[in-house]
């Protein structure tokens, strides 16, 4: 049987905590961001948890996690 390889795309854009919880960087946050207010753009600093339906697709592409 061959070994399962790791989606590496996905792995650089979340991070692994200790306790297994998969955080994400908010989206659109590169440019475009001056029509925007500044609560929306402070918001988009912030990590968030991904949602547990998500969770488990990702567990799917990183079986090693």
């Amino acid at each position: 049987m061959r070994k399962l390889k790791t989606n590496k795309a996905l792995l650089k854009r979340i991070k692994i905590t200790g306790k297994k919880k998969i955080l994400k960087r908010a989206l659109h946050q590169s440019h475009f961001n001056a029509k925007e207010s500044g609560n929306k753009t402070r918001q988009k600093r912030k990590t968030s948890e991904i949602s547990s339906a998500d969770r488990k697709k990702i567990k799917q592409i990183l079986p090693n996690i």
